[in-house]
């Protein structure tokens, strides 16, 4: 069966130019290369969207798309890796302990009132839903490089090439009645009952989330997701050799590209949050079931 690799980058932002990056096109390239020429994607199956491309239209029809082939049978391997802002947006569902949805903001990002236009801004609600539908047989691999944290700007020193955080500030609309702290990350894995992922959350958590997600569970086995940070940090859009990068893709591009691609991805992650230690506040993240974790990134 096919693989598909979506790749999304977004440094300028159509209605705000001052939530300008530098890093995060070259963050989809760097993806896009490290597909072809590492894990053996071929051209067809690989689809880079940067800046004006990356509306929230185009990115969720090749979603769908790729959703579409994979129930259909066509699809055995679905990689998605996004580099922009991250943001937040008022909890619609009930389902967030503070009240607040995380968000990725493409290029036509826009409010609506006093809040983010649901038209214009991706949730991870959104996201969910969507993962949630592919057969167990689809490996899912997400890879995100943007914040999911409510606490500003920090690291984004005023100097030349320095750091700087790959977050935006909702609108006062999104954050009415919603308590700030940060209690989760930007992106829910459809978890098996029973993951290490549940069982953190204390006894009855665990039973609760499972019961509930027991029809849903069997396919979200086969999910693996990559965060750049913890949900209480930021994702650094930093300088390297010449060039920008989110601080975890240039590292992650680096370490599978040096090792050959022999690494299992807990080893992989290990490596990277290594590389980042000393120089960024943030630590990268991998969520997965065991034998996912330790597996090479081979396909």
């Amino acid at each position: 069966m096919a693989k598909k690799a979506i790749c999304v980058g977004i440094n300028k932002f159509a209605n705000y130019p001052q939530f300008a990056l530098n890093g995060c096109v070259n963050d989809a390239k760097d993806m896009a290369a490290l597909a072809k020429e590492v894990l053996g994607f071929k051209a067809g199956e690989i689809k880079t969207l940067v800046d004006a491309q990356a509306t929230k239209a185009a990115i969720m029809a090749e979603l769908q798309a790729a959703v579409a082939a994979a129930k259909a049978g066509k699809l055995s391997y679905l990689l998605f890796s996004l580099s922009s802002h991250g943001t937040q947006m008022a909890d619609k569902s009930g389902d967030e302990p503070d009240g607040m949805d995380e968000a990725f903001v493409p290029y036509d990002i826009a409010q609506k009132g006093n809040a983010w236009d649901p038209a214009r801004i991706i949730s991870d609600d959104e996201l969910n839903g969507l993962f949630a539908q592919l057969p167990a047989s689809t490996l899912l691999e997400v890879y995100l490089d943007t914040c999911h944290s409510g606490s500003g700007l920090r690291g984004a020193e005023f100097s030349l090439h320095a750091p700087r955080a790959r977050y935006v500030a909702p609108p006062a609309g999104e954050l009415q009645g919603a308590v700030r702290q940060r209690t989760v990350r930007g992106f829910t894995l459809q978890r098996a009952p029973g993951s290490s992922a549940a069982a953190g959350k204390g006894k009855k958590a665990a039973q609760a989330t499972a019961a509930a997600a027991a029809d849903k569970a069997v396919a979200g086995r086969n999910h693996v997701l990559w965060s750049g940070c913890k949900a209480n940090q930021t994702s650094a859009d930093a300088y390297f050799s010449g060039r920008y990068n989110g601080a975890f893709t240039y590292w992650y591009v680096k370490t599978l590209r040096d090792s050959g691609n022999k690494l299992s991805r807990k080893a992989v992650v290990t490596k990277v949050r290594a590389a980042l230690k000393g120089q960024f506040s943030q630590v990268p993240q991998l969520e997965g079931n065991a034998t996912n974790r330790a597996s090479a990134i081979v396909y």
